[in-house]
């Protein structure tokens, strides 16, 4: 995995260290390369502005990444023209776009969650002109991909229903993807998404690993400053309710880790709502 991630420290030392010798531009020897490699091999392939080629094979159903922030987990094989292999992860690995060579992270943007097909990748959009490990400069380098997740939200969902199902919870999920239980009805108001509340919680991975809990008699803070999840779930419990939110990542703290909370984190919190203010 560590050479999709290289180009972004192999860009900064070549544009931070002098050379003798003057970057080869590639351009047009690869595209003569990628379209001898397509007509070779019987691709449909499609072309983009900058010089990237992408085939479609499947193009998926789900989420499509659209910015260098968002986190994707890929299946891929990564292989020179000549059929030397680079690099692979057949078990799939997750990392932000903005980490990973730019034929890579524009690649991607063309399919769904569940999309498969390969990425043709001229130097200028990878390598460039040094060598690199494995891969010499100026080479054309080859990706067959498939899109497993993009931004955690299909994985989470897996990951908190088979937590639910694991310890036989029955939960009931919202349009959002938030899940969350009421153990204890209550008997007083419900409070709005921007109320002033008195919350008493626990914070847990599904590891069970606690991250953060307050006081028996809770903290209280307004509805609109706090995590979706928490903005979203807490007013379906009334005043003296119990329960549990099962927040996945995209409305909790997103795909960056924050203090102890990796990114892509799904959340727990058991909570009592002590007052609405």
């Amino acid at each position: 995995m560590k050479k999709l991630f290289a180009f972004a420290t192999a860009l900064v030392l070549f544009v931070s260290c002098s050379s003798d010798d003057a970057p080869v531009d590639y351009s047009l020897q690869n595209d003569e390369d990628i379209q001898a490699y397509i007509t070779e091999n019987n691709l449909n392939a499609e072309k983009t502005a900058t010089g990237l080629y992408y085939v479609i094979e499947e193009q998926g159903t789900g989420e499509m990444p659209e910015s260098a922030t968002d986190r994707v987990k890929v299946i891929y094989k990564g292989y020179l023209t000549n059929g030397e292999v680079f690099d692979e992860s057949a078990e799939g690995a997750s990392f932000l776009l903005q980490y990973v060579i730019p034929g890579f992270a524009e690649g991607l943007t063309k399919f769904n969650e569940g999309g498969r097909g390969k990425l043709l990748i001229p130097a200028h959009l990878a390598y460039g002109s040094n060598n690199y490990n494995d891969i010499p400069a100026g080479s054309v380098i080859i990706f067959d991909i498939e899109l497993v997740y993009v931004n955690y939200k299909t994985e989470n969902d897996i990951q908190i229903q088979e937590y639910l199902t694991e310890n036989e919870i029955e939960a009931q999920s919202t349009d959002s993807g938030l899940y969350y239980t009421i153990t204890e009805p209550g008997t007083g108001a419900y409070p709005t998404t921007t109320d002033n509340v008195t919350v008493a919680y626990t914070g847990y991975f599904l590891n069970g690993e606690t991250f953060d809990e307050s006081t028996l008699s809770g903290v209280s803070f307004d509805l609109d400053q706090v995590i979706e999840g928490w903005k979203e779930g807490i007013p379906y419990f009334n005043e003296g309710s119990k329960g549990t939110l099962f927040v996945p990542a995209h409305l909790g703290y997103g795909n960056f880790d924050y203090y102890t909370i990796p990114g892509g984190s799904v959340l727990l919190f058991d909570i009592e709502l002590k007052s609405v203010n």
